[in-house]
């Protein structure tokens, strides 16, 4: 054993906890509704303790263990044979068995996205216990475990399969079955806590040092060489998403180069202990494009309600209504919406509801968008394309018969 190697693992795993504990939580929550932040930072707890359990009593025996083609063997249930003096490689055995446990903690949790706001608790817990056990276990066996994809040369330095393909498609696979949220796509709520969300994708960075460096299992040039190309890329892939939502929304978004962040670091996972920092370069570059753009397919091609990653790309047709009826609460909460919304309509009156008196909406025209005067007859959300919209041109008698609505800016 070499105490170097040890003490960076050891560093590692405290690294990869803090990912989703509480960055993965904090991030989750800060892009789900107010109402349901609590219940994601609940799930995300326990899954990491649920997670630990199973990994302790056959999750990691069942990927490190046996020589089978597809699944490991119970040798090493309840970490049985592994003492102080065991090892593996260079590290001590229980040393890896607590860095890979990380992993398996935050696996399931990032599935969490697919399903929040929708499900039971008792559900996320079946669901991703069972999930990790039958599906991650046998995965990892494949690839980091001798089976059969590492058999055929499949490399995978840090887990952009084992870990982030993998939840991947069984985050797309339990959200077509769950079937769209009520309003879906026409109805879905904005970000409710940017800071949030930027404090948890800053600890996703940090944590993520270990995730990659430390896959590694070594305190060595390699270990330096995936830390400085995971940075790379995931700074190159917040300024690529933050370009491209600029030049798409005519503005930039702190959801959007976060988001832009995890993009850059989940892409160059597999691959940070086999590039350089051009690679790094390209990488970012493209995870930058390629994930923003299938966040739109998702969505709109595929028709799949998957909540998360929904918020991360905005909602560039959507609605927001302001549920305020005092003008001052109403500008301000007016003017949060303009600065920080996705949407491309906000209902600002109905039936003579005057939410924002047309003297305020008036000042806030001349900064941003154009008003929609419908009438109440085709009032329905998709029958707005088409309809004609107006500039200021005192188009405003008669208010009962409409509906008044901000267009802003966006395309």
């Amino acid at each position: 054993m070499i105490g170097a190697d040890t003490a960076w693992i050891l560093t590692s795993t405290a690294l990869v906890l803090l990912m989703t504990l509480p960055g993965l939580a904090l991030f989750y929550g800060g892009l789900v509704k107010a109402t349901n932040i609590i219940s994601v930072l609940i799930q995300c707890f326990a899954i990491a303790c649920m997670a630990s359990l199973i990994w302790l009593i056959a999750g990691y025996s069942l990927s490190f263990s046996g020589s089978g083609a597809y699944i490991g063997d119970f040798s090493k249930i309840f970490l049985a044979g592994v003492g102080t003096s065991t090892e593996a490689g260079n590290i001590p055995e229980n040393v890896f068995f607590m860095f890979q446990m990380t992993f398996a903690i935050i696996t399931p949790a990032l599935v969490v996205g697919a399903f929040v706001e929708r499900i039971k608790f008792s559900a996320v817990l079946w669901i991703s216990g069972l999930w990790l056990l039958f599906v991650y276990a046998p995965v990892t066996h494949w690839i980091w475990g001798g089976g059969w994809l590492a058999s055929m040369g499949l490399q995978d330095f840090a887990g952009g399969l084992v870990v982030h393909l993998n939840c991947g498609m069984a985050a797309l696979v339990i959200a077509k079955m769950l079937g769209s949220r009520k309003g879906f796509p026409n109805d879905v709520k904005p970000p409710h806590s940017p800071v949030l969300v930027f404090v948890g994708a800053a600890l996703l960075w940090v944590g993520w040092f270990g995730f990659n460096g430390g896959s590694a299992l070594a305190a060595d040039g390699a270990a330096g060489m995936a830390i400085t190309v995971t940075h790379i890329s995931a700074a190159t892939a917040a300024l690529t998403w933050m370009f491209i939502e600029w030049m798409s929304h005519g503005k930039p978004t702190l959801v959007g180069i976060a988001t832009g962040t995890i993009a850059g670091l989940a892409t160059i996972t597999p691959a940070s202990g086999f590039v350089g920092p051009v690679g790094a370069l390209i990488i970012g570059v493209l995870a930058g494009i390629v994930c923003y753009k299938m966040c739109t397919i998702i969505k709109n091609n595929w028709n799949i309600d998957e909540p998360i990653p929904d918020t991360y790309r905005g909602q560039p047709k959507n609605w927001v209504k302001s549920n305020y009826n005092s003008s001052t609460h109403a500008k301000k909460t007016f003017t949060e919406l303009l600065e920080n919304t996705y949407a491309k309509y906000i209902i600002i009156s109905y039936n003579n509801c005057g939410i924002i008196p047309l003297d305020e909406l008036d000042k806030i025209l001349d900064k941003f968008g154009e008003v929609i005067k419908i009438p109440i007859e085709h009032k329905t959300y998709n029958k707005l394309k088409g309809l004609s919209s107006y500039k200021r041109t005192g188009e405003y008698n008669d208010v009962k018969e409409f509906i008044w609505v901000i267009k802003t800016n966006i395309s």
